[in-house]
């Protein structure tokens, strides 16, 4: 498999935006997923991380919440979905599913991690945290991510209706 992976996109999103459970225009949803895939490309572009995990990331770190405030298992629930989806919506060797379900299960947490792929999924979701008002601080990014933080914020900032996953032409 290339570094971007070979799966269907589309299928895939309908399918984890046909389960979520919660408001698909929240903080949470689709407009955050396709903002944490543009950063998590962008930064992944410089650190050397796997583009394939960072996307599917992306996609999937959220998509188990089952609200918008305190939910401290949707991460673990997130990295058994992503289990769940290898080998039939995408195909991720061993080492990549650990790492991506290590992040996806420690987004949440506030540290930092030495994998650069690892690191680059929780850059990429940290720099949407102008979302909810919040300015991401350089301490919790890797040296690309802290790079990115004045734009971030302000596209975060942005109305969510503007930021749809239609409009990367995935959904």
């Amino acid at each position: 498999m290339t570094v971007t992976g070979d799966f269907d996109r589309i299928a895939l999103l309908g399918l984890i935006v046909g389960q979520f459970r919660i408001n698909r225009h929240g903080e949470h949803g689709p407009n955050h997923w396709a903002r944490v895939r543009k950063h998590a490309l962008t930064v992944g572009a410089s650190t050397g991380a796997d583009l394939l995990v960072v996307e599917l990331f992306a996609f999937l770190h959220d998509s188990q919440r089952r609200n918008e405030n305190e939910d401290p298992l949707h991460g673990p629930r997130a990295a058994d979905y992503a289990t769940s989806l290898n080998g039939v919506r995408f195909e991720l060797t061993a080492e990549q599913l650990e790492k991506l379900c290590f992040a996806i299960r420690h987004h949440s947490d506030g540290g930092k991690h030495p994998d650069p792929t690892i690191q680059t999924c929780w850059d990429a979701d940290r720099l949407d945290l102008g979302r909810v008002g919040i300015k991401p601080a350089a301490r919790y990014l890797s040296a690309a991510g802290a790079k990115e933080i004045e734009a971030a914020y302000q596209w975060s900032l942005a109305s969510p209706e503007q930021e749809d996953l239609r409009l990367w032409g995935l959904l």
